[in-house]
């Protein structure tokens, strides 16, 4: 599904669930075990649930994304970002041409730092996450590849959960062995499940936001002089940028309860559906004959980069606030900042899920 009127359907209509018992030829064992999806149609977290099983997983975590709890969040955001740009700069100093990987000192440590201390994760272990991370939302490494990393992150996990499990703390990861363990609300596989999901999405997605953010911003100057100059809000550019180039494209899969119809196509029942969130928010149908085109003054930057409906993303709030913390301090201290390549040069993530480049190297003066 690729239009905004399409998505936007199969977000809404109750007929379409994310329940893989509902794709007839996953059931069919039609879908080999090695496919490069695979890892996001068997897992068991939020993601793959409907009903009451997604309402009673949501609800678990659900308090420590509102608002208000992420306001008070933001503090330490703050003093995170400042001590990034501390390195960032250092870093530059110390490279003989003065380049330095944006995305390796600052977008990819922010969010693994928030979402660590969010959830226990000691400093030893958060390096652990980071590469399995990213081999989840990488579909060009080999079935065996995948299956490894997946294990080691599976592993890692395991481990936070049987160091909180012994000594419990004011975290997240606490709280929903708290929930398994005295309430019988999750199982053993659910709670290392949504850690995964948690973790992950928690930081990757926002890892990437921020690196399409600095492209944009500084691949279109005049965009990003109305933002310095106080002309344009900055929560209003990261809009843009979350409809121009937001860092998750698709998710998969939604699946037809029954025969219908979507946006004008018949779907038979049991089909599975890849929602494009990406190519949605550049509908022409949607913004116009300009949607294709990156401007911060734009009336509608409406999106579906944190999807709609039941299935909204949790960490909306959490992405946002660290992204509007994170770009202005930046640009305030390196108003010169300027990708140090071609974009066409820039190695793009390998991934349909992920949008982003494996790299982004800068100069900041």
């Amino acid at each position: 599904m690729t239009t905004h009127e399409a998505v936007s359907a199969a977000l809404a209509d109750p007929r379409v669930q994310k329940d893989k018992k509902y794709w007839t030829a996953f059931n069919a064992g039609e879908i080999p075990a090695d496919w490069p999806l695979i890892s996001w149609i068997i897992n068991e977290n939020m993601l793959s649930k409907d009903g009451e099983d997604h309402t009673r997983l949501r609800r678990l975590v659900s308090k420590a994304f509102t608002p208000r709890r992420v306001e008070l969040l933001r503090g330490g955001v703050v003093a995170i970002v400042e001590s990034l740009l501390d390195d960032l700069e250092r870093a530059a100093e110390e490279s003989p041409d003065g380049v330095v990987d944006l995305r390796a000192v600052v977008s990819q440590p922010l969010p693994l730092t928030v979402i660590s201390e969010l959830f226990g994760v000691d400093e030893a272990t958060r390096p652990r996450l980071h590469g399995p991370v990213g081999v989840f939302f990488d579909q060009s490494v080999t079935p065996e590849e995948a299956m490894s990393t997946f294990l080691e992150l599976w592993g890692v996990l395991t481990e936070l959960v049987e160091t909180k499990r012994a000594a419990p703390g004011d975290d997240l990861t606490s709280a929903l062995i708290a929930a398994r363990d005295e309430e019988d609300r999750l199982t053993e596989d659910e709670l290392i499940w949504n850690l995964v999901l948690f973790v992950s999405a928690g930081y990757e997605t926002t890892m990437n936001l921020i690196s399409n953010a600095v492209r944009a911003l500084t691949h279109h100057r005049d965009q990003l002089d109305l933002v310095v100059a106080g002309k344009v809000e900055w929560s209003k550019a990261v809009e843009e940028v979350l409809r121009w180039d937001p860092p998750g494209q698709y998710v998969p899969m939604r699946y037809t309860t029954e025969d219908m119809e979507l946006a004008g196509v018949a779907i038979p029942k049991g089909e599975p559906l890849l929602l494009g969130y990406g190519s949605a928010s550049r509908d022409d149908a949607r913004h116009g004959p300009t949607s294709e085109e990156f401007d911060v003054t734009r009336e509608d930057s409406s999106h579906l980069s944190f999807s709609h409906g039941r299935h909204y993303c949790l960490g909306a709030s959490l992405a946002r606030m660290e992204v509007n913390e994170v770009l202005p301090r930046l640009f305030a201290r390196f108003p010169d900042l300027a990708v140090a390549v071609d974009d066409a040069d820039l190695v793009p993530a390998p991934s349909i899920i992920a949008s982003g480049v494996d790299a982004l190297p800068v100069r900041l003066r």
